[in-house]
């Protein structure tokens, strides 16, 4: 089984963290460190259910579910330093980075992500992928995020192709759930990683 492009898709949308970019697991880490200093066990799957939502978002959920009472700015900023301390792990997906460079100057490009602009930007640099895309849309550039299409949307009005033939590469099911509310091509690259 291989990774492609549908034959109906005019552009490209990839979501970063854990899918060009295999960065899931040193987020996790980053998360379990700050909790660690406060007592809190964050459970594994509640982190890949929350996947492709913003921190500062996550942190009320987290508030609400475990009834804790972190602060979602200074959590996210203690959250972002231990993601930067161990960001030197960053590799890329190879799977899903090789139809980005296929496809660079062929189908047009966007990059559709929950995460902070500063950092999704870092980690493109890091793999080497930042070159491959003009167009990036990230927490920051929406007001509603996944599982809301907003952030895909976006994607395709920049890029000028009607969101029905674009393409989303995805690895989280908020972000699979996105895609799908926005007429996109919705694609799982789970099963391929």
């Amino acid at each position: 089984m291989e990774l492609k492009v549908d034959e109906n898709a005019k552009a490209l949308i990839f979501d970063i963290d854990g899918t060009l970019v295999d960065t899931m697991e040193i987020h996790y880490k980053a998360w379990e460190k700050m909790f660690a200093l406060q007592g809190f066990n964050y459970p594994r799957e509640v982190f890949y259910e929350l996947a492709g939502i913003p921190t500062y978002k996550i942190v009320p959920i987290l508030n609400e579910r475990f009834n804790l009472k972190l602060d979602p700015e200074e959590t996210m900023n203690e959250k972002e330093k231990y993601f930067m301390e161990l960001f030197s792990a960053v590799k890329e997906i190879k799977v899903v980075s090789d139809i980005a460079r296929k496809y660079h100057g062929v189908l047009p490009m966007s990059l559709g992500t929950g995460g902070r602009k500063d950092i999704a930007q870092m980690t493109m640099e890091t793999v080497g992928l930042s070159k491959y895309f003009d167009i990036m849309v990230a927490a920051e550039d929406v007001i509603h995020h996944k599982p809301a299409p907003d952030t895909f949307l976006k994607c395709a009005e920049l890029m000028g192709v009607e969101p029905r033939f674009c393409q989303v590469f995805e690895d989280g099911e908020l972000g699979l759930q996105a895609a799908r509310t926005a007429g996109m091509i919705a694609t799982d690259v789970r099963p391929y990683l």
